[in-house]
């Protein structure tokens, strides 16, 4: 309702700085934005407090700590405009991925119903693909953005974000170390099927 639903075209798209009902909109949509980036550092906390160590790696400090610290900029200068795409796309994919939180605090019993935390990450992905390649247009037309240090510094996000998730990916679902416990049970059963399988075989034929 601020700009991206109601006249943001989705490629150059200007900071409106006027009084505008829209443009001041748009300014207290970001500040609450900036702010929802606090709210998150809480996760940190929580790790911390609950003694979960494994859970505080570098990607989860990093983007909780570097976010907060980037958006007072975007929202002291350029609160609105094609700055604030990737905003709207993170704000989607955490509902999401709040809901799944919300789901696994609410116990054992709802853990067959985690199976989709693989999706989690893959949508996670999707968001850093469309947010490079949104900003990336700017070098590409001829677009008068206010402030165009915040391109450079939103698509170097984008970049670095999309390495470090694709490494988490890796380490996490091609290894295995952090599937959910209904999906770790399966992997571990059929890895067990497989080498008690594989041993039979090996026992009939001797």
């Amino acid at each position: 309702m601020s700009g991206w639903g109601t006249g943001y075209n989705f490629h150059c798209d200007l900071i409106d700085f006027s009084d505008s009902p829209q443009g001041v909109r748009m300014a207290a949509t970001c500040w609450l934005y900036y702010f929802s980036k606090f709210i998150e550092m809480l996760d940190t906390v929580f790790f911390v407090l609950r003694k979960k160590n494994t859970q505080v790696t570098f990607l989860h400090v990093y983007h909780h700590s570097i976010m907060p610290f980037t958006w007072w900029f975007g929202v002291r200068f350029a609160g609105g405009g094609m700055g604030t795409f990737h905003a709207l796309l993170n704000c989607i994919v955490h509902v999401i991925m709040y809901s799944y939180y919300g789901l696994t605090a609410m116990g054992p019993k709802y853990q067959k119903y985690l199976w989709w935390k693989k999706y989690l990450t893959t949508i996670q992905l999707i968001q850093f693909v469309m947010v490079t390649s949104h900003i990336s247009q700017y070098f590409f037309m001829d677009c008068p953005y206010q402030f165009p240090i915040f391109i450079y510094i939103i698509g170097l996000y984008g970049l670095i974000f999309l390495f470090l998730f694709l490494n988490f990916w890796y380490h996490a679902y091609t290894k295995g170390k952090r599937l959910p416990k209904v999906l770790q049970a399966q992997r571990w059963a059929h890895h067990s099927n497989g080498v008690m399988n594989g041993n039979a075989n090996h026992d009939k034929d001797e």
